[in-house]
């Protein structure tokens, strides 16, 4: 049976989290970190479940005192004990896929922190642990009898076949430290055997800061069909001037699944954020798209109110609602890096509902 990956607006039954408890992921900032997660809870609960990762009972507790001091409808958050070394979910989280007879699977894609820490070995059974409580199917994504590494953060699709990454992530040969020796062709092949993508489209480096190695997350997304927001920088003195121009180059050549070109909207840049002498990657693009909201980091910034605007004009169906990420992205990530969407579908009629 085919498979394919829903785009990110297509119902959920379910936002998956990771409940924060490493401190050298927000040096200082791990008690404000847990403020924000009520945040994010808050905003998406009304419209789904939250599936949110503890690593003991005791985190347990500790998640639900915030939580609930938060304003959170506790009744649709459904904690999940399962030790975890961090939170980024949209990297280490259940990666779900759907059949034309309506039944989901999970794509196992063999996390290894992004080839650059040593402690991924309790987030990488993630993805066994939801297809165990959820009771659906684990595709183990192998090529040439080789673990097929990819991350959530790495891609972004359109659910219709056609699907966004950059080379920097995953052809890049200085880089290329999840799956060496891979060729392009064998990489858009494994693609579309295990996420049903048909047509990949290829942009070039990611945002300075990004320590993924370039994911799209942080600078293209779908926010329809055929629409795409792209990230631009303005000043020619930026860092990221340059490699954001080549790729807005790129996207010009861009086609769909179908042929026709895609509407690609501009989204602005915040100022530079630093710390300890190091660029952050902060994006707007990094937004996530739950049932009834879609939330966008915020970064103190003039430009907030235009990146708000603009997605506000793209997502009429939904609330735009902005998340302070200042402290966030000291992580290295911001909102959509720590979210995973479940796809809600019917069994029974063999249909997404």
């Amino acid at each position: 049976m085919p498979f394919r990956m829903p785009a990110e607006w297509e119902p959920h039954e379910a936002t998956w989290l990771g409940w924060p408890r490493n401190p050298t992921d927000w040096p200082g900032k791990l008690d404000t970190i847990r403020w924000v997660y009520g945040e994010i809870v808050r905003k998406i609960a009304p419209g789904e479940t939250v599936r949110l990762l503890v690593s003991s009972p005791a985190q347990r507790t500790l998640a639900a005192r915030y939580l609930t001091s938060a304003g959170a409808a506790m009744e649709k958050v459904e904690f999940i004990v399962h030790p975890t070394n961090r939170g980024w979910t949209r990297d280490t989280g259940p990666v779900f896929v759907c059949g034309d007879d309506g039944n989901t699977a999970i794509v196992d894609f063999h996390f290894n922190a992004w080839a650059k820490y040593p402690d991924w070995q309790k987030d990488r059974r993630i993805a066994e642990t939801a297809a165990k409580r959820l009771r659906k199917p684990l595709i183990d994504a192998q090529v040439d009898s080789r673990p097929f590494i990819l991350e959530g953060g790495g891609i972004d699709v359109n659910g219709r076949g056609t699907l966004l990454t950059t080379g920097e992530c995953y052809l890049d040969p200085e880089v290329q430290v999840r799956n060496p020796g891979l060729s392009r062709g064998r990489f858009e092949a494994a693609l579309k055997e295990f996420l049903g993508a048909t047509n990949v489209l290829w942009l070039g480096s990611g945002i300075t800061g990004d320590d993924t190695h370039g994911h799209v997350d942080d600078l293209c997304r779908f926010v329809n069909p055929t629409t795409l927001v792209l990230i631009r920088e303005d000043d020619p003195r930026d860092v990221n001037y340059r490699p954001l121009a080549e790729n807005w180059e790129r996207v010009q050549d861009f086609l769909l699944e179908d042929g026709s070109k895609p509407e690609v909207i501009p989204l602005p840049m915040p100022a530079p954020l630093t710390f300890d002498g190091g660029r952050l990657p902060a994006s707007y693009a990094n937004f996530y798209i739950s049932n009834r909201a879609v939330l966008v980091p915020t970064f103190n910034d003039p430009n907030d109110r235009i990146a708000l605007g603009a997605l506000a004009e793209l997502f009429k169906d939904r609330q735009v609602v902005g998340i302070h990420a200042v402290d966030l992205v000291l992580g290295f990530g911001t909102l959509h890096c720590l979210t995973q969407q479940q796809p809600k579908v019917d069994v029974k009629m063999g249909k997404r509902t």
